[in-house]
């Protein structure tokens, strides 16, 4: 065929076929426009537009197929999994009142059964609550869990605040108190940050100790029992003695084993005072408030028995310095039982979001109400009557004169000489 015939043929196919595009190809070979019927070509990114859907198309049946396949895969999980994937995962924190008589203390102890927890009743209960899965309970890193302070072995709360990420369901504070004992409630619920760690955002602590007002009453000249009345002369000392303790010092007496040149032995109180004492049944109490950033194991029990200590005349007022130094100095801890966490402190936390209008302050002025009936009803009586029929404090004074409160002061006086260890005073 000569030349001019194969470019009138080639033009004959461009024609009926289209143009080529490396990325559409060689298009369908059409049928020829009928007469009447004629149509523009559709332009080059119209037809781009086109080949882009078509092959979206595809992905796009893949994406049913994975919806298809979820809903059956919730399906077969029950309606119960179903309903629960729905509803919202979300960080909160919890305001916890709770008496620590009979417990061991407030953290859990996975895999043992032994020695019961707040937290074994607390997890148990949201479970049950339908606030979080199963394996959360035994796993509580997935629940991203954190309590603001761990209180010791009977120790109770009236402020605790712990964090957590939970389902919320409807009612969910009453759902979670119907599973837990009349002696620890849930008083109070905050939505927060998802970063918030209760422990690691909380400011500052407030303690308090209730004790027998005999507890102060002079060794010598003084009434030993629950006749005894507080004067006002020994108030004063009590106070003068306790504010020593604010500001920063080096506390590793008054934890075990803590170093002296231990930097996170080195502690700062706000406040610390006793306030003006009451009669319960019979029986005079007083109330030691103290404030801290943070505060060590036993350190606060061994603040209140070393100003018992002096009070009583059993220790020299100096005792406070040497305590301080990097000698070790036999300390006295005052026992469990009237130590409570009143409340937490957020202070940081609440001036960066508390008012950007997505998050509450975490204040509970409005659960305070909750917290003080929650406190005649379960921690004082508590206090009291155990005080009255175990004799706690009374039994605890009575080893006092064991303790050896001059053994610093004679190590310092003969080097060579050996520093007992302490009496009474064990972990």
């Amino acid at each position: 065929m000569a030349a001019p015939g194969l470019r009138a043929a080639a033009g004959a196919l461009r024609r009926a076929c289209g143009a080529w595009s490396p990325r559409l190809g060689r298009r369908l070979l059409r049928s020829p426009p009928m007469a009447g019927n004629v149509q523009a070509p559709a332009p080059v990114g119209a037809a781009r537009e086109q080949d882009r859907k078509a092959r979206g198309g595809w992905r796009g049946g893949a994406r049913v197929w994975e919806d298809a396949e979820q809903q059956a895969k919730q399906r077969r999980g029950g309606p119960g999994g179903e309903l629960r994937r729905k509803l919202p995962k979300r960080k909160i924190v919890l305001l916890m009142a709770y008496s620590g008589k009979g417990y061991h203390g407030m953290q859990r102890n996975v895999g043992s059964s032994q020695f019961k927890t707040i937290e074994d009743d607390l997890v148990s209960a949201l479970v049950r609550s339908g606030c979080i899965p199963e394996n959360h309970g035994e796993d509580m890193r997935k629940m991203s869990f954190q309590r603001c302070a761990r209180t010791d072995k009977g120790v109770s709360a009236a402020g605790q605040v712990v964090s957590l990420k939970v389902w919320l369901i409807d009612d969910i504070l009453e759902k979670i108190n119907s599973h837990l004992p009349p002696h620890i409630r849930i008083l109070g619920l905050k939505r927060v940050t998802g970063g918030f760690n209760s422990k690691n955002k909380c400011d500052a602590r407030t303690y308090f100790y209730m004790l027998p007002t005999f507890a102060f009453a002079h060794k010598d000249h003084d009434v030993q029992d629950e006749s005894y009345r507080l004067s006002t002369e020994t108030l004063l000392r009590v106070n003068r003695l306790l504010a020593c303790y604010k500001g920063t010092h080096n506390f590793h007496n008054f934890t075990s084993q803590k170093g002296p040149r231990e930097a996170s032995a080195r502690r700062y109180v706000l406040d610390m005072f006793c306030e003006e004492p009451f009669v319960r049944d019979g029986m005079e109490f007083a109330v030691i408030k103290v404030k801290g950033q943070s505060f060590m194991t036993h350190q606060i029990r061994k603040m209140v028995g070393l100003v018992v200590a002096i009070v009583k005349g059993y220790a020299p007022e100096s005792v406070l310095e040497r305590s301080w130094g990097e000698a070790k100095v036999d300390v006295p801890k005052a026992p469990g039982l009237g130590l409570v966490l009143e409340r937490v402190h957020f202070e940081k936390y609440n001036q960066r979001f508390g008012n950007d209008g997505l998050h509450e302050p975490l204040d509970w002025s409005r659960e305070e109400a909750g917290v003080t009936a929650f406190k005649e009803q379960h921690i004082y009586p508590t206090i009291i009557s155990t005080e009255r029929h175990e004799r706690s404090m009374a039994q605890w004074l009575s080893t006092l004169p064991v303790h050896d409160f001059n053994a610093t002061a004679h190590a310092a006086a003969c080097p060579d000489a050996k520093v007992p260890s302490p009496a009474g005073d064990s972990d």
